[in-house]
């Protein structure tokens, strides 16, 4: 089985993303002090669950700095993943350099579901700007702290979570396609 780079790079989004996920809820789990609602994401790098989500998204971020043919995309996704690897490098115990990488990775990872719609088709293209539109829109609300009564960590999974959706719906998009191959067959 030969890969195409396209499909190189959606197997490892989709893994990454997907790993990332469920690395996540495990880290979660074994900490039953932690909640979704009052704890933020990134407490779990240094409780419990520290050395599962630090792993996990660093993993993330490296595995989704793959090139992607479109330059504007891949320059996003780029500082997306940089800013997942610098999330688990520099925990919370880091301050405001926690904080910005955090920004980075929320921001970016929005701004490249959004910009996605260049290399998709419809209805996935649609449903990719929608999800990255939606994350941001509850990044700029957890800016302003108006959390909608999720709390402070449930507002920051609905920046997450549709950014995490989106990875992996693009992630199996791009593996599924591929340049040499023909049309589908007709059924």
């Amino acid at each position: 089985m030969r890969l195409e780079d396209r499909q190189w790079a959606g197997l490892f989004l989709f893994a990454g993303t997907t790993q990332f996920a469920i690395g996540m809820i495990i880290a979660e789990a074994v900490d039953p002090s932690y909640s979704v609602s009052t704890n933020y994401i990134s407490d779990l790098g240094v409780r419990a669950g520290a050395a599962i989500f630090n792993t996990s998204i660093i993993l993330l971020g490296i595995t989704i700095l793959r090139a992607f043919k479109d330059r504007i995309l891949m320059i996003v996704v780029l500082l997306a993943g940089v800013g997942a690897v610098g999330v688990g490098v520099f925990t919370e115990a880091f301050g405001v350099l926690h904080s910005i990488v955090s920004f980075i990775t929320f921001l970016f990872a929005g701004l490249s579901a959004i910009l996605a719609f260049r290399i998709l088709r419809p209805p996935l293209s649609y449903v990719s700007v929608l999800l990255g539109v939606g994350s941001l829109a509850a990044l700029g609300l957890y800016i302003s702290k108006n959390f909608l009564d999720l709390g402070n960590g449930g507002m920051e999974r609905m920046i997450v979570y549709p950014v995490l959706a989106w990875g992996i719906g693009f992630g199996g998009y791009l593996l599924g396609t591929s340049h040499s191959q023909g049309p589908p067959a007709a059924t």
